[in-house]
């Protein structure tokens, strides 16, 4: 048992997506000077980028109309990248009004769920790419892009490795610096995600992947475990778990950030982020929402002695 471990990485970026990928899944309107603390409370914990808003269009998602004025009033951290969801050229001019660090593109590795999200097939959404990532390019903005449902479509069921694997490899001919594979209706195990990433990985630098996991079997933390053994050094995660899919019925929230870090921490993995911190921004984000969060950590941080943090 004592080599179990031993080829995980000894340091991993944490992404966090929850003002985003939570958020806009809410369906009470969350006010935008509540929104602008939460990724200040985000930036406090020293989490090393904050996926802030997105700039799609209102009439999609109402919850994010306010997107330009959010990033507008954060107060940024030295050392934070803040980013941002950007669908297509109008989306882009938007975000470059705001003056943020990082765009991301998003696309389905299933048509029937894409068709769902953004009404075009894969191949006409990666061509409506085409123009946003040569204007990041010229303007020297550094590209993201989510490939969701890599492991199962609420529609289609099953997504083949090799579907993945072309998705994949057609944004980073479109000059894509980093991939997040997103098991979005959370189906996604250990074996399954190992054959992903074997699939991914014999094309793909493993530098440039990372991993959006939701938690709705619970599986999400032992899928983080086969990441890290196989070289992912990075993760998205939601503050609290926020989050779901409004084109995924049935998926439940994102992994929760703070139990993220603290499996992290425990393996003896760095990530630099504050824990005591990251688990005050889960607090806030409960209060915003008004309910209960299936994080772990923040309900175990509030026992009658609490739980403190582990340290590997």
């Amino acid at each position: 048992m004592a080599g179990l471990f031993s080829s995980a990485p000894k340091r991993v970026k944490v992404v966090e997506v929850g003002a985003r990928d939570g958020l806009q899944n809410e369906p009470d309107n969350v006010p935008t000077h509540q929104k602008v603390a939460l990724v200040d409370a985000l930036s406090e914990a020293a989490i090393p980028q904050v996926e802030v808003t997105s700039f799609v269009s209102p009439k999609w998602i109402p919850q994010l109309a306010d997107a330009v004025e959010v990033a507008s009033k954060i107060t940024r951290r030295a050392g934070t990248i803040y980013s941002a969801l950007v669908p297509n050229m109008e989306g882009y001019e938007r975000f470059r009004e705001a003056g943020l660090d990082q765009a991301a593109l998003f696309v389905s590795a299933s048509e029937t769920h894409n068709k769902k999200n953004v009404n075009k097939t894969i191949a006409e959404t990666l061509e409506a790419f085409r123009p946003v990532a040569e204007a990041a390019k010229s303007d020297g903005v550094p590209l993201r892009a989510y490939v969701s449902t890599v492991l199962g479509c609420p529609y289609e069921g099953a997504v083949t490795p090799q579907k993945v694997r072309d998705t994949a490899l057609a944004l980073l001919d479109l000059g894509v610096a980093e991939l997040s594979l997103g098991d979005t209706i959370g189906a996604g195990n250990p074996a399954s995600l190992e054959r992903l990433l074997d699939a991914v990985l014999r094309d793909v630098p493993v530098e440039k992947i990372a991993l959006h996991l939701h938690d709705t079997r619970g599986t999400a933390l032992a899928n983080v475990v086969v990441g890290l053994e196989m070289g992912v050094t990075t993760f998205d995660a939601a503050i609290g778990g926020l989050g779901g899919c409004p084109y995924a019925p049935g998926a439940s929230g994102n992994l929760p950030t703070e139990d993220l870090v603290q499996l992290l921490h425990g393996m003896g993995v760095e990530t630099d982020i504050d824990y005591e911190k990251l688990i005050e921004a889960a607090r806030l984000a409960r209060r915003l929402v008004g309910r209960p969060l299936p994080s772990h950590m923040l309900a175990a941080s509030e026992g009658p002695r609490g739980v403190p943090p582990i340290h590997g």
